[in-house]
């Protein structure tokens, strides 16, 4: 005669406990995998906008676009031209070029600025709409004006055939639609705070892949960058990157904002 094998509800509860944790792993697995693929889409996105940037500079001599300085007239423009989604339409024809797939919601219904995209809005006037919207940011510093026009003079990189290229940001992870970061600037005070005006290296420092963000430079190259490595980088010709937000500028890891203290110092 066969014997049954009888389960105590204590075996019932260590199985059901077991089920629930293997779902749980397999859930995480599934995020963190999903998380993953969507770096590797945004970090394709910003490799194809090296040859899309480097197609307008054949066209234009050699020099970036004329930048976005000041505010101009009643059109909604900007003194020294147009910006770098209008300035660069014929040469690319996907939109979704312009969205990190982590950020694809508009900037009105999305409160983490991480995650947000910029609107199709004019800084001057909300209630005209004409920019492209979309999840990267420009560099601004890279734009040919003349020195009066430039915030510094002489600090723009007006041309990408500059030596330490590699190190100098063309286009990025960002909660607007560009910046002229300093190596002054504050880092956000929490995780997700964007301001327009002020410290603009706020709009590059975004916690969008889980402590790194994603940009092309201006030999075209494109990787990862920690959001401390941001204050190492040669935003413009006179940026110190051996500011006061460097280990190098002596910034002791407790100096940061409390959710950016245990990523990794540069």
């Amino acid at each position: 005669m066969k014997s049954r094998t009888r389960f105590s509800k204590k075996d019932v509860v260590v199985v059901l406990g077991c089920v629930v944790f293997l779902l749980a792993t397999l859930g995480a697995i599934g995020t963190s995998g999903r998380r993953r693929a969507k770096e590797a889409v945004c970090l394709s996105n910003l490799r194809q906008w090296g040859p899309v940037f480097h197609a307008f500079l054949q066209d234009n001599n050699g020099y970036f676009d004329t930048g976005w300085p000041h505010p101009a007239g009643e059109d909604g423009f900007y003194a020294g031209g147009h910006h770098w989604p209008i300035t660069l339409q014929e040469y690319y024809r996907d939109r979704n070029l312009r969205f990190c797939p982590m950020a694809t919601v508009s900037i009105t219904s999305q409160p983490h600025a991480a995650f947000w995209a910029w609107p199709r809005m004019d800084l001057l006037n909300p209630n005209r709409y004409y920019e492209p919207e979309g999840s990267y940011g420009k560099n601004e510093w890279t734009a040919n004006q003349s020195e009066e026009l430039q915030r510094i003079p002489g600090a723009n990189w007006r041309t990408p055939n500059v030596k330490g290229a590699n190190n100098i940001p063309l286009l990025m992870d960002c909660a607007w639609a560009g910046g002229f970061p300093e190596h002054l600037d504050e880092p956000p005070r929490y995780d997700g705070e964007m301001d327009l005006a002020g410290s603009e290296i706020r709009r590059f420092c975004i916690n969008r892949h889980s402590g790194y963000v994603n940009s092309v430079f201006l030999d075209f190259s494109a990787r990862k960058i920690g959001l401390k490595q941001l204050w190492t980088l040669k935003w413009h010709r006179e940026y110190n990157t051996c500011g006061d937000w460097t280990t190098c500028g002596g910034m002791h890891p407790d100096d940061w904002p409390e959710w950016m203290r245990d990523f990794e110092d540069y």
